[in-house]
């Protein structure tokens, strides 16, 4: 396991579905000499057969799919002990892997806090209107939630320290997931900080997409209404609950 001056470091790579990009993601990622772990979430293409060629690399598998969230999960479990920071990276390759050390150099000495990678160039017309419109809409009810402020609460391009993000209790396990950690860090106290990284959204790429219109708006609903009724209800007028495990 790699250390820097700022503690051990390891890309996760949650994937599904993903045959015809992993192993260049996978390459990019490995060039920045940090140790990579690849969590197949149950793929029903090529790519269990595409990570079994590539050598150096640690791979965990679902047996079926099990969502975003729970791939990130079973990751940060792997590393129990083992690194003191995630870095999640996207397996569509959107992300590029030479922004990570400009998200570690933006902790601040001493913290340990979330960072989000805040993409830039999302109003380009090669950007899905999905993209520009989900964030948009995750940012506000995050905050709604009595989460953080923050201008990209969708990015897949993060650090989270560990082991405290494994301990927060969530409980969305797709997509989710990545917002409600937001908000269960900010009522624990763990700041979220933002710092740029770049995107692609090449014209003509061939980029896999899970998400669906209609079920993954119902399940956003469902998960900011939880989030914002455990905020009024439990703790009114305090600006968000501090959760305890039995919430989880």
């Amino acid at each position: 396991m790699e250390t820097s001056p700022d503690g051990r470091f390891t890309i996760l790579i949650p994937a599904y579905n993903h045959a015809a990009q992993i192993a260049a993601v996978v390459a990019r990622a490995r060039s920045l000499g940090l140790p990579v772990c690849v969590i197949d979430d149950g793929s029903t293409d090529a790519t269990a057969a595409r990570l079994e060629e590539i050598v150096g690399v640690a791979v965990l598998r679902h047996e079926t799919n099990r969502g975003k969230g729970a791939a990130i999960l079973t990751g940060f479990d792997a590393l129990a002990g083992r690194a003191d920071w995630a870095v999640t990276l996207d397996a569509d390759g959107q992300h590029d892997p030479n922004d990570i050390p400009g998200m570690i150099r933006a902790i601040p000495a001493g913290s340990r806090p979330i960072v989000v990678g805040r993409r830039e160039g999302m109003i380009g017309a090669d950007v899905p209107w999905t993209s520009r419109f989900g964030r948009k809409f995750s940012n506000f009810w995050v905050r709604a939630a009595g989460g953080p402020v923050l201008s990209d609460t969708q990015s897949g391009l993060r650090i989270y320290p560990l082991p405290e993000a494994a301990r927060l209790g969530v409980r969305a396990r797709r997509f989710q997931f990545e917002v409600e950690i937001l908000v269960r860090a900010h009522w624990r106290g763990i700041p979220v900080i933002e710092a740029p990284v770049g995107v692609s959204y090449t014209p003509g790429m061939k980029r896999v997409s899970h998400f669906r219109p209609f079920v993954d708006f119902c399940r956003n609903a469902e998960t900011f209404g939880r989030l914002i009724a455990l905020r009024i209800l439990r703790f009114p007028g305090r600006g968000g609950p501090r959760p305890t495990s039995d919430e989880g």
